[in-house]
C-alpha cells in the first residue's frame, strides 16, 4: 500500500488502481524525489498522468499552494478523486482529460511539473506542449522506464539531473 510520507498528510495511506494499467511510484522513490527537490512550500503543481495522485498529494502535504492532477483513465479517476476528498489537503483540483489535449489548451503558469507517463510514451511531444506551462525557473520531474531512450529535450528546457532507481529513471529538468 502506498501512503504519504511527510508533511500534513504524513503517514496517511492511499488507494491504488487496480489492475496493471497504472504504476505507482513507490514509496522509496518519491521519497528519492521530493528529497531532491527540497522545499515545495508555496509551488503550483501540476500533476500528469496522476494515476492514485501519490505525486501531487505529496507536494499538496508538503505545503504546496496549487496542485492540478490530470489523469484519464477511468479507474484512476475514480482512486484519485477519493485520495483527494480522504486527505482534503486544500488547493487540490482533478482534470478529467487527455494529458496532451490538456496541455494543448491555455496554460497556467506553473512552478513543478510531476510527470509519470506510460514508459511506452515517447516524452519529446510532451515535453515540447509543456514548455509554455512553466515560469522561467520552473522544475519539471520527468520518470521513465530505465530502459528508456533518452528524450531530445525541447528548447526552453535543460537537463539538470538522471537518477536511477531499480527500473525507474528520475528526470530532473528546469525551464530556461
Amino acid at each position: 500500500m502506498t501512503r504519504i510520507i511527510a508533511g500534513a498528510a504524513g503517514g496517511r495511506r492511499l488507494r491504488t488502481p487496480p489492475g496493471q494499467d497504472t504504476r505507482p511510484t513507490t514509496d522509496r522513490v518519491r521519497e528519492a524525489l521530493f528529497s531532491a527537490l527540497g522545499d515545495v512550500g508555496g509551488a503550483r503543481v501540476l500533476d500528469l498522468f496522476a494515476g492514485s495522485g501519490a505525486l501531487g498529494l505529496e507536494a499538496a502535504s508538503r505545503g504546496a499552494a496549487r496542485v492540478t492532477f490530470v489523469e484519464s483513465g477511468r479507474a484512476a479517476l475514480a482512486v484519485l478523486r477519493r485520495n483527494v476528498a480522504d486527505l482534503e489537503l486544500p488547493g487540490t483540483e482533478v482534470v478529467a482529460a487527455d494529458v496532451s489535449r490538456f496541455l494543448s489548451g491555455r496554460p497556467r503558469p506553473h512552478d513543478l511539473v510531476l510527470a509519470d507517463p506510460p514508459y511506452a510514451t515517447a516524452p519529446a511531444p510532451l515535453l515540447e506542449l509543456l514548455v509554455g506551462w512553466l515560469v522561467p525557473g520552473a522544475r519539471v520531474v520527468l520518470e521513465r522506464g530505465r530502459d528508456g531512450v533518452d528524450p531530445d529535450l525541447p528548447v526552453g528546457l535543460e537537463l539538470v539531473r538522471r537518477r536511477d532507481y531499480g527500473g525507474t529513471s528520475l528526470w530532473y529538468l528546469r525551464s530556461t
